[in-house]
């Protein structure tokens, strides 16, 4: 199996050699020269939309329109960054939104086999960037697409990290200033002099009131390592779709999509990704809440269609896809 730094390398040097035939002046839009294999290449901030797939030709309401639905205040660190998960997201399902193409999604399979969508109301009801408020976190979920209305389905959308997103306690230093208070030794069990055996819990933030509803987890066990450490943002999505904002658990009505790069190693048999999403859905009572489908099955069947070729043929040149 490929290794994570030898794909990494890979995906580098394929969008250099793209910047190279897109933007051949370099110095127009790029923060650096070439340096393949070191960085991938990095808009500079009046160029930041440049990352983003746009058909040529487009109508500027329609442009305005598609960039508008992960305005600037939202934007990752990292958007400007080829290897930006959250740029090809909406190079995809934005551009599906604004062409009124929303509803061939209906058709997908996850890579079980089963619907992908099933249940939602994807034209009226999708977005991204999604705040959800109603976990008790001082700072709220932003989920990657949300579809909101009586079914909800929650969307995380991996590119090329490593891991699908771990808890944050455990990575807390001495330098942080909530250290004493909020560090965790990536155990699910009573600290540094806490009531409750997680920190999260102990700041009133709302996971594990409804964890043990969804998952075979129990609140009033010690776990090491605890579930949240390395299946934190799965879990976390998960609450976001089956969890209405008067508190109400909903299982019935939601899920989660996990979206990754099929050649990333992360995300196969021996990855971590691949691991967190394993273990995040055995541990479900309903395995149904938890699908994965990769950016090339979604590619590969917008070639299906007509309308978008121009879509795919770029999505082969910048991503490989």
């Amino acid at each position: 199996m490929q290794s994570y730094w030898s794909y990494k390398k890979d995906l580098i040097r394929r969008f250099w050699e793209y910047q190279n035939e897109k933007f051949p002046v370099w110095e127009e839009y790029f923060e650096h020269p070439y340096t393949q294999n070191v960085r991938p290449p990095v808009f500079t901030k009046k160029s930041a939309e440049h990352n983003v797939l746009i058909e040529p030709g487009i109508p500027s309401e329609l442009e305005q329109q598609l960039m508008s639905m992960i305005p600037v205040y939202e934007r990752h660190r990292w958007f400007r960054s080829m290897t930006s998960s959250q740029a090809i997201a909406l190079s995809i399902f934005g551009n599906l939104k604004v062409n009124g193409c929303l509803d061939y999604l209906y058709d997908l399979r996850d890579d079980d086999g089963t619907p992908l969508f099933e249940n939602a109301t994807l034209p009226d009801n999708f977005h991204m960037e999604y705040s959800v408020n109603y976990l008790g976190e001082p700072r709220s979920t932003n989920l990657d697409g949300f579809v909101s209305g009586d079914y909800q389905v929650a969307i995380e959308c991996k590119l090329s990290e490593a891991e699908v997103g771990t808890c944050s306690r455990p990575r807390l230093s001495k330098k942080n200033t909530n250290f004493k208070t909020d560090f965790c030794d990536g155990s699910y069990s009573y600290q540094n002099g806490r009531q409750s055996r997680c920190s999260l819990t102990e700041r009133d933030i709302k996971y594990w009131h409804y964890m043990p509803d969804l998952f075979s987890w129990t609140g009033d066990t010690d776990y090491n390592p605890c579930p949240l450490r390395m299946n934190y943002q799965l879990v976390r999505n998960i609450l976001a779709a089956c969890i209405r904002p008067d508190g109400t658990l909903r299982p019935e009505k939601g899920h989660v999509v996990l979206i990754y790069d099929e050649r990333n190693p992360s995300f196969i048999d021996g990855g971590d990704g691949y691991k967190a999403f394993i273990d995040t859905k055995k541990a479900l009572h309903d395995k149904g809440l938890l699908k994965r489908c990769s950016w090339q099955d979604i590619a590969n069947y917008l070639r299906k269609k007509d309308k978008l070729n121009w879509l795919t043929a770029q999505l082969h040149l910048k991503y490989g896809i």
